[in-house]
């Protein structure tokens, strides 16, 4: 406590994030007067990076953007360049890739859920440490991630930023028999997550219900991944196209990542795990479905710290598509890319990364070379909704010592898995008592 009777909380980094950024709590009498979520990242200017360099080019330097999450870039920076150059691609292609994009989801998910999120409820201050007191359970998460990092290395050519990746499909199909060889791995990761989402259902989750405006694409058949239109909770149905007429990027001055709303009211959304679940429940894969059914949770969920579920059953969806599209291989894909003529264009597209929507545009000048480029990941999307959840937390935990009311902080923020560097374009806490 200082003279003025300020209180002064800092923790010099967040532990279990991507990143590092900080936040800035004030309270006064109970009343809170900033909850500011800052990134201090420096800008990584991937967006001016791909300006003149050749469209083909773009898949390998957007997946450098996140080594946890580097196949939703490329998925959307290639199904953004091919609507642009009105590139169709093959039932085949379309399968692989959505196959490369349940690799990425059962890695990401497995180990934000057993290494990150977990340690939270369980009352432990890292996964090092619940490894010593839970070892089955780290070990766990460890086989789950490495069974989706061996879908991404078998079709995208290594697990983090995959080389396979092609405007139009993949430079090489993948071979059968290494597509089948993944199926006795899938059917136990299917039956494990099975298990993760009955552990983390049984959780002890604190009483914050929210009403969010939840963001996700849908799809009229599957689960979205790669494909879908833009719905919202509020009723929004629009293509990628339509994008930046609805949701727009704002500098705040705390942050070097830039803050998404919602228009025309400028507010906070939800994207992620917890928005996907609540708009496209119904299109579940059976096993996925019945998870989330006897896990006798409330749906929609509309608390945060509950996203850790939303998360296992979505382990449990991409590990059953991938055993689907793995079950019908029984040929190379041919061809496995479409060929493509360059010309003066412009396009959009948006999907959906393990933490949330992704939305990307280019334009291709007369030259064939990339002439501009706007890249929105999630966590940019989620940031301003973070704050929000924190301004309403916070008046009803004030009375938390400084120790309780940081690890409370913190486990909010961890709620949306931030991947800090992707949304640069934590954590210090900074707790001001008055």
């Amino acid at each position: 406590m200082s003279s003025d009777g300020i209180r002064k909380i800092s923790v010099n980094a967040l532990a279990r994030v991507e990143g590092e950024g900080s936040l800035h709590v004030r309270l006064s009498g109970g009343r809170v007067e900033i909850a500011e979520f800052s990134i201090f990242e420096p800008p990584r200017f991937f967006e001016k990076f791909i300006r003149g360099r050749e469209v083909r080019e773009v898949p390998d330097l957007v997946a450098r953007i996140c080594g946890i999450c580097p196949v939703a870039y490329q998925m959307t920076g290639c199904l953004a360049l091919e609507r642009a150059l009105g590139i169709g691609t093959t039932a085949g292609i379309e399968l692989l890739r959505r196959l490369l994009s349940c690799g990425e989801w059962i890695q990401s998910h497995a180990l934000h859920i057993h290494l990150l999120h977990a340690p939270d409820f369980l009352g432990h201050e890292s996964g090092i440490t619940l490894a010593k007191v839970a070892p089955e359970l780290v070990e766990r998460g460890l086989r789950l991630k490495a069974i989706g990092n061996r879908i991404m290395e078998v079709v995208g050519g290594r697990a983090v930023h995959p080389i396979n990746v092609a405007v139009g499909g993949f430079h090489k199909a993948p071979a059968v028999a290494d597509l089948q060889g993944l199926l006795p791995d899938l059917e136990w990761a299917a039956a494990a997550a099975e298990e993760v989402v009955r552990e983390v259902s049984r959780f002890d989750f604190p009483d914050f219900a929210r009403g969010y405006e939840s963001v996700s694409l849908r799809h009229p058949d599957d689960y979205p991944m790669n494909q879908g239109r833009i719905v919202s909770s509020g009723g929004l149905d629009i293509d990628a196209t339509d994008y930046e007429s609805h949701f727009e990027e704002r500098q705040v001055a705390w942050s070097t990542a830039l803050q998404s709303v919602m228009l025309p009211e400028a507010k906070p959304y939800l994207v992620g795990p917890l928005a996907r679940f609540n708009l496209c429940y119904d299109q579940l894969p059976p096993r996925a479905r019945a998870a989330a059914e006897a896990a006798r949770i409330a749906w929609p969920m509309t608390n945060p710290f509950q996203s850790i579920i939303a998360r296992a059953i979505e382990i449990v969806a991409a590990c059953e598509e991938a055993i689907r599209i793995v079950r019908v291989a029984r040929a190379a894909i041919s061809p496995c890319r479409i060929p493509f003529e360059l010309r003066e264009a412009e396009g959009s597209h948006a999907t959906e990364a393990p933490r949330g929507l992704i939305y990307h545009r280019y334009r291709i000048g007369a030259d064939g070379l990339v002439a501009f480029g706007t890249i929105v990941p999630p966590t940019s999307q989620n940031q301003g909704q973070i704050e929000a959840d924190l301004r309403d937390m916070l008046p009803g935990i004030t009375g938390l010592d400084d120790a309780a009311l940081t690890q409370r902080c913190e486990h909010m923020i961890r709620n949306y898995d931030p991947c800090i560097s992707c949304a640069t374009h934590f954590l210090a806490l900074t707790v001001e008592r008055s």
